[in-house]
């Protein structure tokens, strides 16, 4: 039997579940992540494959493109709230969190927070092929470190504000995230910064086809349709 926590119970804590389990809430995470909601909205309000317009790109802004700001703002928090969830609620289940302590839990919300964003670029319900990552991790920064989402978003706001290139505007946010993270965290205590850093990575990697264009002059500036 696990120790009685002195503690005053909370919901993570009467409702985790048995050691062994965390690899369900990674695959749990994954499958949520996966859940293309650019494609679901556009095709159920606009009756179009989100995929055969604009940049053929699942997320909010391509969303936004073809089906104007409303609905691209739905996405766009529909995707957000694919990071949040397994940060904030499955994370907490699956650590166990009252006996095993914050490390498992940090540990786990990182990891977690990675498979939903995973499955967001890499869906198994669309053969693989998925958007680029950015609004699912952006959720599961603000669940994780509220900080360090806030540092990459206001490296966001001004690259947008001087290029109007949203590509760019999201690789330079995205390598503001583990510069912020090395900053936030302790020694001894760097899974989010490592975390951030792969994140980063394949946010730039995500983005080649929009590096790819910037070069040849041909990327098209946020407000075009």
């Amino acid at each position: 039997m696990r120790p009685m926590s002195l503690a005053t119970p909370t919901i993570a804590t009467r409702w985790s579940l048995p050691a062994g389990w965390e690899w369900a809430g990674l695959v749990l995470s994954y499958l949520l992540g996966a859940v293309p909601f650019g494609l679901v909205v556009i095709r159920t309000f606009r009756g179009v494959d989100l995929r055969q317009l604009g940049s053929g790109n699942i997320g909010a802004t391509n969303a936004i493109r073809a089906g104007g700001k409303p609905l691209g703002l739905l996405v766009f928090v529909l995707d957000v709230m694919k990071g949040v969830l397994p940060v904030a609620l499955l994370a907490r289940l699956f650590a166990g969190w009252g006996p095993h302590g914050p490390e498992t839990l940090r540990m786990l919300q990182v990891e977690y927070g990675a498979a939903a964003v995973f499955g967001h670029c890499f869906p198994i319900y669309l053969h693989f092929k998925g958007g680029k990552g950015v609004a699912t991790a952006c959720g599961a920064l603000i669940a994780l470190d509220g900080r360090v989402f806030l540092a990459g978003g206001v490296a966001w706001l001004l690259t947008m504000a001087l290029t109007r290139y949203t590509g760019l505007a999201s690789m330079v946010m995205g390598a503001t995230f583990p510069v912020a993270a090395w900053l936030r965290t302790a020694p001894g205590q760097r899974e989010l910064f490592v975390g951030t850093l792969l994140l980063a990575l394949l946010i730039a990697v995500r983005h080649r086809s929009n590096i790819e264009r910037m070069l040849a002059g041909t990327e098209p500036k946020a407000g075009r349709r």
